[in-house]
Parts: C-alpha cells; sequence; structure tokens
C-alpha cells in the first residue's frame, strides 16, 4: 500500500467518525473498495460507507437473510454456486430461463443479497479479508419473453453498485437473443462506467474460449466447457469461519 493510499484511509476513517459512525470493524481492504469505488474521493468514499452500514442495519437485522425469507426465489433453483475460478473468485451461476419477475419485490430484494452474500462468503479462507470479489455468469439460452425482468435486473445491478462495491470482478452474459439487446440497452443505462466495463457479453468462439480460460474448466459445469457439478445456491455448504483454520 502506498503513502497515498494510507493517507486517504486515515481521511476516511477521520471522516466517517466526524459523520457520527465508526470503522471500527471494518478493515483497510474493505474501506479500500469504497474509496476505488468513488476514485479516492474521501469525502464521497465515507458518505457511501455510513450510508452502506445504514441499508446493512436496516436490510440485514441479523446478518444474513434466512433461507425461509426467500423460499419461493430459491425454489426455482436458477442460482448456481461453480466453486473458485482460476484467480480465486467465486463463480456464480444464474439460469435466466427459470427466472419469472417477482411479484413479491421485498423478498426479491432479499434474495438479492442472499445470493450476493453467500457467493462472496463461499470465498472465505478462515476469515473475510474485506476485498473478496466474485465472478457472475447470466446464462440467457432458452429464455422467453416471460423471463424477461429489466426491473430485477437494474435492482442486482443498484444493490451492486451502492451496497458491494469493487466487488464485481467480471459478468459473464451467455446466449443472448436477439430481443434481449434492447433489454440490455435499458439495463445499461443504470451501470456506472466501472461496472459496465466488467460486462462482457459472449458472441462468438474466441470469447467464448476466454471466457472458459478466465474462469478455469474446474469451476464450469460440463454444458459450458468445464467439468464442475453444478450447485444450487442454497445447497452449497459454507465453511464456518470459526470452525476454519485455513
Amino acid at each position: 500500500m502506498d503513502q497515498n493510499q494510507e493517507q486517504a484511509l486515515a481521511q476516511m476513517r477521520k471522516s466517517v467518525q466526524m459523520l457520527g459512525s465508526s470503522t471500527e470493524h471494518c478493515g483497510d481492504p474493505t474501506l479500500m473498495r469504497f474509496l476505488i469505488a468513488r476514485s479516492m474521493d474521501t469525502d464521497k468514499a465515507s458518505k457511501m460507507f455510513v450510508q452502506w452500514q445504514k441499508w446493512r442495519a436496516a436490510s440485514v437485522p441479523l446478518g444474513h437473510i434466512p433461507e425461509s425469507e426467500v423460499e419461493d426465489e430459491l425454489n426455482a433453483k436458477k442460482i448456481y454456486l461453480q466453486g473458485l475460478s482460476e484467480k480465486g473468485y467465486p463463480v456464480m451461476v444464474v439460469k435466466a430461463n427459470k427466472h419469472f419477475p417477482s411479484k413479491d419485490q421485498l423478498q426479491f430484494k432479499k434474495f438479492v443479497i442472499y445470493l450476493l452474500d453467500k457467493t462472496i462468503a463461499s470465498s472465505f479462507k478462515g476469515r473475510e479479508i474485506g476485498n473478496e470479489k466474485l465472478i457472475g455468469v447470466i446464462d440467457l439460452n432458452q429464455i422467453s419473453y416471460k423471463n424477461v425482468d429489466a426491473r430485477g435486473l437494474i435492482t442486482g445491478f443498484q444493490y451492486l453498485q451502492a451496497y458491494y462495491p469493487e466487488r464485481l470482478a467480471k459478468l459473464y452474459l451467455l446466449h443472448m437473443p436477439w430481443f434481449f439487446v434492447s433489454v440490455w440497452r435499458l439495463v445499461s443505462r443504470f451501470l456506472e462506467k466501472a461496472t459496465l466495463e466488467k460486462v462482457v457479453i459472449v458472441t462468438n468462439e474466441e470469447e467464448r474460449r476466454d471466457f472458459v480460460k478466465d474462469i478455469g474448466e474446474a469451476a464450469l459445469a460440463l454444458e459450458y466447457g468445464g467439468r464442475a457439478k453444478p450447485v444450487p445456491i442454497q445447497d452449497f455448504v459454507l465453511i464456518p469461519l470459526e470452525d476454519s483454520s485455513l
């Protein structure tokens, strides 16, 4: 860590205190995510951090979302965890043809928190460092108009950008049909430049090979050119942090 980063972190800790909050339980890697997300502007990063704390306290009072509160979304078995990529990032696969716009937006928002929290936690080795990232794969194969959910996609991205800064390493969109192009254009308007730069729409064989190489065969299911067994996110067992010596 260079001197400028150390100074920014020190200033951010002071700024958060002045806003009436605390960074006591957060290490430098966590704070650095907020600084990077706000181009190292300590005032903006501090405000974003405090907003995140308030949101977390209100939306996830237990520290996690119980599966009993998102049963309808989980029963669709549309989200899979595929292990870690070549760079050690957890890989979350979304089967879009199993998704339908939710009639219960509160449950859907809780589901977004559940899947992001669990995906990130699946990469913890003994403890959370604070700078862990994830790779998302949205498989649009065999989707119909009934599966299209621009609102849901926008919600997911807004949560990532506002409450999970610098958590997204890469997002791959596979098998995009022609009618989804206009949907993606709409969704893209809500994406920050930094987020949009991490999105890869796989359209040809070369991009598909890069996709397999980036993630690695060990973390990809057979249908994507890998050898991993797809595991529904609710069936993925996390290693308890207090029991892990890794």
